[in-house]
């Protein structure tokens, strides 16, 4: 835009009203009309050379679509980007420069405990994608990261979104893009399965999972199958205890008896189908059940046995 602005003042700085033809006497004053004119003129030079430039981009509270050659190619400009939504996504074609993501809650007062999840789209090339907090930069998703769909969340607090396109000889059919999620919420216990999923839950993460998770079954594993593009895999599982669920994830059973429902999780905690029932938790993320916390159904039952004699259940829920 600065460019645009540097190219309408030149324009309206050529401009001149032009000299008094020689003769005698003193020239004519000029007509006071003709004064506004290089103004006006300037305004409207502004007006069509911006407008080219907002051309390239379209943005409303939730979305941003952008375009890299908006900037001049020799400098590496970086944009500021505003979104007042609690969920939406982020398409920047031909990346150059970076973007600074400013991702707000649309309620007032904001909640305390915010998380913001991000998944990035299918393709999504071009561009490292940073946490970004009084200058330090976190390394979330590198260009050309395999397992495009992987979910990474972080407490709304340890900071905001830093695009930086990378070094690229050919920037063409390269778009960098993610959907976003800002949810409230108890940050722990989402955040201990995404950014850590493999890793077995605490005692203490278990019953903070039970009091907080989006769904919450007893069940045991039917199948697992493998999705080695996504680096994903799908639990299939056979429920025969719903303690909650906020979408409708487990669906009875055309046998009957208990539910039906599925759940996803990395490729890389192995998981493998087995005997026995477990605990099952965990939350929605952009339409898709992500599994939790998941201990077997025996040792939860002795951490919620030994929280509650000793007061410290961060809720109530039957152990049966």
């Amino acid at each position: 835009m600065r460019g645009a602005a540097r190219a309408a003042r030149g324009l309206a700085g050529q401009l001149r009203a032009r000299p008094p033809a020689p003769g005698p006497g003193p020239p004519p004053p000029p007509a006071p009309p003709a004064a506004p004119a290089a103004p006006l003129l300037l305004a409207a030079l502004l007006a069509v050379l911006l407008g080219g430039a907002g051309a390239q981009y379209s943005s409303d509270l939730c979305s941003w679509k952008g375009s890299g050659l908006t900037h001049e190619a020799h400098r590496k400009e970086v944009e500021q980007v505003y979104l007042r939504c609690s969920a939406g996504s982020v398409e920047w074609m031909y990346p150059t420069g970076a973007l600074i993501v400013n991702v707000r809650p649309n309620t007032f007062p904001p909640s305390r405990h915010l998380t913001l999840c991000i998944k990035p789209l299918k393709d999504s090339s071009g561009a490292n994608i940073y946490l970004e907090k009084t200058g330090e930069l976190k390394l979330l998703v590198r260009d050309g990261d395999r397992g495009p769909g992987q979910v990474r969340c972080f407490g709304f607090e340890q900071g905001g979104l830093f695009v930086e396109a990378a070094p690229q000889q050919d920037i063409s059919r390269r778009t960098t893009g993610f959907q976003y999620e800002l949810t409230s919420r108890h940050a722990e216990s989402d955040l201990h399965t995404l950014s850590a999923p493999c890793r077995p839950c605490s005692d203490a993460e278990v019953l903070l999972a039970v009091c907080t998770s989006d769904f919450v079954v007893r069940g045991s594993i039917q199948n697992v199958t493998h999705v080695p593009e996504q680096q994903e895999s799908a639990i299939h599982l056979r429920v025969s205890r719903l303690y909650r669920q906020k979408s409708r994830v487990f669906r009875p059973a055309p046998e009957g008896g208990g539910w039906r429902g599925r759940v996803a999780t990395l490729l890389e905690c192995g998981v493998r189908p087995g005997r026995g029932e477990f605990l099952f938790t965990g939350h929605m993320h952009f339409g898709e059940a992500r599994l939790g916390c998941a201990p077997r159904f025996k040792d939860f039952q002795r951490m919620y046995q030994d929280a509650e004699e000793r007061g410290l259940n961060p809720c109530e829920m039957g152990k049966d």
